[in-house]
This record gives structure tokens, C-alpha cells and sequence, in this order.
């Protein structure tokens, strides 16, 4: 079993895993940058190394700093938590040939489902639905300009090796077309360094509906049930519910079915999320992300399953705790990502936090690395908090997170939590009516 995990991360994620590892009784390792010195995973942590001065690239991006972390504090293991380094091949690939456990997927894994396009054709291979576009890289009009007339306006152009909303563009007509795809791989070779694209059907009023999986070395793979994840500004997620309003316990099971065989026949071990577009009662393949997700706590509040335990455990050769028919749903569960941000205008807003108070009560959790005194530095994500709060049903839940946000009380910095306040109120919501473009028109509505 692992007995030392060096966390490669920082904030609330770094937090979360350090508590897991200590109630498994392993030893943690910190690192951290200059800005970091004082963040709460640091000074809970069994051990700490600074790794660089406050930029990633220069400390949480800078594979040999943190392997050499590794290696002066004995660390046996690795966990890169979500962002940074997570889904970078090569790390995972470098970790192992150090004879160091990454705590997630093969770096061959990682590396198949980090581009789109052979994400895309791997899991077509495997039995999961894929949305009508192109089978592979468009570099020319005249290809774009075909896959366009068989699949039908609008579609949406997508880096191959994208994410985070950069390097897409929509399509409504063919007169667009050209100068669109044109900046749309100028964007993407900016961004990720490579200019490939491809095309895809643009769905109109689609939910963004993924599914938790867990993967171990024996070939066993289960699925935890969806999050509905499509409350989102600029393709970044504002909110998550599970489970989603609009996806029956029947469609559940045979979804849920179809990834779970499909990740076994794969050999995918370790925790992933495999992210869908649901339209008229259809799913279709969006992407993969082969690490644990921001919103999982959600899942792990219907559930009962400890999802980052899951990944230690796995990680270290043994089997899943839990088989498909052990995983029962419970009750509803949302998620609010707390950021230190204008709650309409978006503008960052770091700097100290005078005062710290989390809402408590049952069934409400707060993953954040926040406290009073605290300065949130502004080289960084400025997401500072997740309020996760389940209930009976899904109405019951509603109203204890409208309670549990009038109670949250983070002073000195500027948050989102009116933003989740007037969603709370918005009657659309309330009801679980809306998709992937509702929240920009209420925005919108909002600035009118």
C-alpha cells in the first residue's frame, strides 16, 4: 500500500486529497510556490517543499521541481488532483519511470483521450455515442466545407487538443465558414500549441450531462451516475447537480452500463468522467477527462463513496471497494463553485479575507482552503470554494442551499455567491428547466 503521497496541486483540492490520505493513514507531502507559503493544505501537510517562485510554469508546472520534491521527501506516490499537471502524459509516463505511483490513468490513456479526435474515434470503437462530424483533422475549406453539407448548420469548430471554452468557434452559415475556421486554428495553435481541428454538429438546446467512473487494475470498472453540469458561462462550469433532473433511473442504468463495459474492454484504471451533450433524449460524446473533477463531490454525496479514496486505492493494485450492484443513489446533491470574482461582471477580485464563516447544518460540506487572514493571491484559479449541500429530494435540497449561502460569510474580497443567490430565486431553476446556453441569457437579461 502506499504509504507517502506528494500532492501536486494547490487550494481546496490539495486539502481534499490531504484529508483522504490522512484517514487512510498515509503521510502527505506539500508543495507549493513562494505565494503559497501560508495556504492551508501547506500547513497541514506532514511535510512541505517550496518548488518555485508564483507563476505555474515555474513551480506547479515544473515537473523536475516536484519530482525532486519526490524524491528528497521519499514520497511513493503522486497525485496531481485536477488542472496543472493532471492530464499531462508525459508527467504521468516521467512519474512511473521513477518508480513513483501516479495516482491516476496510464499516461497512454491520458494521452489518447487528451486529443479529441482520437478520444473521439477511440470511444465510437467502444460502443459510446459520438456527435455527427468529421472523423478526423480539418486543415483545408473544402474538407470543412463537406462535413459541413453532410452533418447540416449550425456546427461548432474544436481544437483537437482544446479545453476550457479557448479554441471554438460556432457556425451558422457556409458564408462564415472560411474565416472562421481560419481563426478558430490561429486560436488554437495560441493556445495549446497545435493547430488541429475538427467539426461537429452544433446541438441547440442541449443539457451537458457527464458520467463518474472508476477504473482498477483488474479489470473492473463501475460508474457512480451522472452530474448535470449545464450551468456555464463561456463553456466554464458555474453549478452541478446529481442527479440530473432530466435523466430517469431506466436511462441511467443503461448509460451508465454502456461506459462502464467500454472503459473495461479499454483497461482504464483509475477515476475519469466521460462528458456528454444530451438533446431529445439522445447522448452524445463530448470528451474524457481522466482525472478526478471539480464537481465531484456531488457524486460522492448521493453515493457515499469516497471517489478520491477509490483513486488512492486503485492506484496502489487493489480492487474497487465496491462492485456495480454495491452503488446505491440517494437523494439530491448541488454544487456551487464560490470564486473570488464579481458575481455578474466576472472580474477577479484576490486580495485578504477578514472575515471566514462556512455554513453548517446537515448535509452541507464546504471543500475550500480559505480562512480569515488568508490572502487569496491573484497568480492563480480564483476559484476559493465549493458549497455542496444534499437533501431528501430535489426541492428540500434548494431550499437548504438557500439557506446555507445566506449563511456563508466571506468578507474582504468581492464573490459569486449573489450570482448563486439569484440563480436560487430564478423560478427556470428551480424547476431544472434550462441547458448549456441558459446562463448566458440570463446574464444577459441581467446587464439589460
Amino acid at each position: 500500500m502506499i504509504k507517502k503521497v506528494l500532492i501536486a496541486n494547490r487550494g481546496e483540492i490539495a486539502l481534499r486529497i490531504h484529508r483522504a490520505c490522512h484517514e487512510m493513514g498515509i503521510k502527505t507531502v506539500a508543495v507549493h510556490s513562494t505565494a503559497d507559503e501560508d495556504a492551508m493544505h501547506v500547513r497541514l501537510a506532514d511535510e512541505s517543499v517550496c518548488i518555485g517562485p508564483p507563476a505555474s510554469v515555474d513551480s506547479y508546472l515544473n515537473i523536475p521541481a516536484i519530482l525532486t520534491a519526490a524524491e528528497i521527501t521519499g514520497a511513493d506516490a503522486i497525485h496531481p488532483g485536477y488542472g496543472f499537471l493532471s492530464e499531462n502524459a508525459k508527467f504521468a509516463d516521467i512519474v512511473e519511470e521513477h518508480d513513483i505511483v501516479f495516482i491516476g490513468p496510464s499516461g497512454d490513456h491520458i494521452r489518447v483521450m487528451g486529443d479529441k479526435i482520437t478520444a473521439k474515434k477511440t470511444v465510437k470503437k467502444l460502443g459510446i455515442p459520438v456527435v455527427p462530424g468529421s472523423d478526423g483533422g480539418i486543415t483545408d475549406d473544402e474538407t470543412a466545407r463537406k462535413v459541413c453539407e453532410d452533418i447540416g448548420f449550425p456546427v461548432i469548430i474544436k481544437a483537437s487538443a482544446g479545453g476550457g471554452g479557448r479554441g471554438m468557434q460556432i457556425v451558422r452559415s457556409a458564408e462564415n465558414l472560411s474565416q472562421q475556421l481560419n481563426t478558430c486554428r490561429t486560436e488554437a495553435k495560441a493556445s495549446f500549441g497545435d493547430d488541429a481541428v475538427y467539426i461537429e454538429k452544433f446541438l441547440t438546446k442541449p443539457r451537458h450531462i457527464e458520467f463518474q467512473l472508476i477504473g482498477d487494475k483488474h479489470g473492473n470498472c463501475i460508474h457512480l451516475g451522472e452530474r448535470d453540469c449545464s450551468l456555464q458561462r463561456r463553456h466554464q462550469k458555474v453549478l452541478e447537480e446529481a442527479p440530473s433532473p432530466v435523466i430517469d433511473s431506466e436511462t441511467r442504468e443503461r448509460m451508465g452500463g454502456i461506459i462502464s463495459k467500454a472503459m473495461s474492454d479499454l483497461g482504464y484504471c483509475g477515476a475519469g468522467t466521460i462528458e456528454f451533450l444530451y438533446e431529445d433524449g439522445e447522448f452524445y460524446f463530448i470528451e474524457m477527462n481522466t482525472r478526478v473533477q471539480v464537481e465531484h463531490p456531488v457524486t460522492e454525496m448521493i453515493t457515499g463513496i469516497d471517489i478520491v479514496r477509490e483513486q488512492i486505492r486503485v492506484a496502489s493494485g487493489k480492487k474497487l471497494s465496491y462492485t456495480q450492484d454495491m452503488v446505491r443513489f440517494f437523494g439530491h446533491a448541488i454544487e456551487c463553485r464560490i470564486n473570488a470574482e464579481h458575481p455578474f461582471s466576472f472580474v477577479p477580485n484576490p486580495g485578504l479575507v477578514t472575515q471566514y464563516h462556512v455554513p453548517g447544518g446537515l448535509n452541507v460540506r464546504c471543500d475550500s482552503a480559505v480562512y480569515a487572514g488568508y490572502t487569496i493571491p491573484p497568480y492563480y484559479d480564483s476559484m476559493i470554494a465549493k458549497l455542496i449541500v444534499s437533501g431528501y429530494s430535489r426541492d428540500g435540497c434548494l431550499l437548504r442551499l438557500k439557506r446555507s449561502l445566506e449563511e456563508y460569510v466571506i468578507d474582504g474580497v468581492i464573490t459569486t455567491i449573489p450570482l448563486h443567490q439569484a440563480l436560487m430565486a430564478n423560478e427556470d431553476f428551480q424547476a431544472g428547466d434550462y441547458d448549456i446556453h441558459w446562463l448566458e441569457k440570463f446574464l444577459e437579461e441581467r446587464s439589460e
